[in-house]
């Protein structure tokens, strides 16, 4: 098992009903990023985006800005929900330093995204190896394919934002296109890889479909740049176009 970085205090557990917190439940989640790799690989891949003598490292804000949307928040400023339980989060960077890290990785947007992939996708070859013979792609064959569904999905926009255009069953916002790996009946899958798209794209255009296919590939371990058929895309007619099923 490769080392972990903890950028979380360590909790412990008691029965005794002294020292109780609120948010205690997201211990599970940062105990799971650090013990997944997570926070090693998101740190070496956001390296190039840590200023020399910052105080806060850019995986640690991203880190805490998930944990923010996990106990209820939906923009930036919620982050104060876990900053004000320094017990459980440890420190957490002030508002206008996640706005300047916020501006320094989308002025290189491409970049940015593809170094937070990359940790994911290491991430993901640790957790699946740790699992063994519970990993999903367990004797992965063209018998036994590993599945992985796309799909499209409406996200409705309340009020003007970038990207967020009228959709064709008449609504406003974004219509992202997902894909997640699939555990089988005896578990909940994973979210592989997305498309944000706007309101208005379309719900078959191929070279979406096309795009988060390669994406879905380069987050599934040990396969390579041709995996044969031991990997099962699967869809709805939105995928069905010429173009995407000979891509």
């Amino acid at each position: 098992m490769k080392n972990s970085i903890v950028f979380y205090p360590q909790i412990q557990a008691t029965a005794d009903g002294g020292g109780i917190i609120t948010h205690g439940g997201t211990v599970l989640v940062t105990r799971t990023a650090e013990v997944s790799g997570l926070t090693a690989a998101l740190r070496t891949a956001l390296a190039p985006w840590r200023k020399p003598l910052a105080t806060h490292d850019p995986a640690k804000i991203l880190l805490d800005l998930t944990a923010s949307l996990i106990v209820g928040g939906d923009c930036l400023a919620d982050i104060s929900v876990v900053r004000g339980r320094t017990d459980v989060f440890g420190p957490v960077a002030s508002d206008p330093t996640i706005s300047r890290l916020i501006a320094t990785l989308t002025a290189e947007p491409e970049q940015a995204v593809n170094a937070i992939r990359s940790a994911r996708a290491t991430a993901r070859e640790q957790v699946w190896s740790l699992a063994g013979d519970h990993a999903p792609d367990r004797a992965r064959s063209a018998k036994n394919p590993l599945i992985v569904d796309i799909d499209a999905t409406l996200v409705t926009a309340h009020s003007e934002k970038e990207q967020a255009k009228p959709t064709y069953k008449r609504g406003f916002g974004f219509h992202p296109l997902m894909a997640f790996i699939d555990h089988g009946p005896g578990g909940t899958g994973e979210a592989a890889a997305a498309v944000l798209r706007p309101g208005n794209a379309g719900a078959n255009t191929a070279a979406d479909h096309i795009e988060l296919t390669k994406k879905v590939l380069d987050q599934i371990p040990g396969i390579g740049s041709r995996p044969g058929r031991s990997i099962l895309i699967r869809t709805d007619s939105a995928g069905g176009t010429h173009d995407s099923s000979t891509s």
